[in-house]
């Protein structure tokens, strides 16, 4: 008999909305997930630690572990304090350092894991990946897509605004990501996943011509399941492939060669334009002006790099993913070709 249909690993319930957070102890109590709230709740500093004071007394059978940075070794910390527990799940809460430690704990025990976001910065809310700083660099990791994801907008909009653009060029980046995955589908033969793709690109064109508030519910409620649909999109193909690109070859290289430069979401949007601008089609006017009307980053100076930085980091970027084959692959550029196409880029869209 043939297959049907396939699985797709995805969560059993999405939360986005002013308030979600107060709905946190009814999700828990939900018997897929824990039938008495024996739940092992991660948290980072900040807004984490509010949430549980607000949501704590709800959560009588819960354990509270308090992480800071998002390091490999803090991961395997919490992984050896969980070992005892017999949780049902963790839940994590606060910014993606905290999701990715809490994630990559919960697949080391085998336990379910919630994910309630403090903010929109990435597109980890809900993916399979983990970024976890180790010896001075940051690694994926695979993990457990998350079994639920609260987002409570009133939490997100007390973010920084730089948070929200970067949320916005990480999700806005997977178009630049599809052009890559399209070209190696051309160029190499290799097999692309129509179900991920549609998911990624869905949530990267919702983004794409707005034009309300940066602010408002119904912006930060689409940026929040455009980030999530990256996640099921990553879960989908197995691999970050519909989502990262030369876009990440770029920001891993920068990561590499000038740490703590400017936010993942930040280097990313530049290198989407960039890489766009490589392929000469119409997608970096698109997202140039979308990047433009909220004040995403666009050019290298916008990440406090100089030209010559950037060009150093493209010149580095295949490098980063040896497997993967985008644009820079593509084109093979030579270091002195790659200082003429920065220039060109910046010329074109320094106006």
């Amino acid at each position: 008999m043939p297959l049907l249909a396939r699985m797709v690993a995805c969560p059993l319930a999405v939360t986005v909305r002013s308030g979600a957070v107060a709905a946190l102890p009814a999700l828990l109590s939900d018997g897929r997930i824990s039938a008495h709230g024996h739940v092992a709740v991660v948290v980072g500093p900040g807004q984490g630690e509010e949430i549980v004071a607000v949501v704590g007394p709800a959560l009588e059978n819960a354990d509270i572990y308090t992480v800071e940075g998002g390091t490999l070794s803090a991961a395997l910390e919490l992984t050896d304090a969980l070992r005892p527990g017999s949780y049902d799940a963790v839940v994590g809460i606060g910014g993606g350092r905290t999701l990715d430690v809490a994630k990559y704990a919960a697949s080391l025990t085998g336990l379910p894991m919630v994910a309630v976001a403090t903010n929109l910065a990435h597109d980890g809310i809900a993916s399979p990946v983990a970024s976890l700083e180790y010896d001075g660099r940051k690694g994926s990791y695979g993990v457990h897509i998350p079994i639920g994801v609260v987002v409570d907008l009133d939490y997100v909009r007390r973010c920084p605004p730089e948070q929200l653009r970067s949320g916005m060029g990480d999700a806005l980046s997977n178009l630049n990501a599809l052009a890559d995955w399209e070209l190696a589908a051309r160029e190499r033969g290799e097999a692309m996943d129509g179900l991920a793709a549609a998911f990624a690109r869905s949530g990267a064109e919702s983004l794409l011509h707005r034009t309300d508030d940066l602010g408002s519910d119904a912006f930060l409620t689409t940026l929040a399941e455009a980030l999530v649909l990256s996640g099921l999109a990553m879960a989908v193909a197995g691999s970050s492939r519909p989502c990262s690109g030369a876009c990440h070859e770029i920001s891993h290289a920068i990561d590499a060669l000038y740490p703590d430069q400017a936010t993942h979401g930040e280097q990313v949007a530049v290198g989407a334009l960039f890489a766009s601008f490589l392929r000469d089609d119409e997608l970096p006017h698109a997202l140039d002006a979308t990047f433009r009307r909220y004040a995403v980053p666009r050019l290298p100076s916008d990440l406090s790099l100089t030209d010559e930085q950037f060009a150093v980091a493209v010149a580095r970027a295949p490098s980063t993913r040896p497997d993967r084959y985008t644009i820079l692959e593509h084109l093979a550029l030579g270091e002195e070709e790659i200082r003429d196409r920065v220039n060109s880029f910046v010329a074109a869209f320094d106006r």
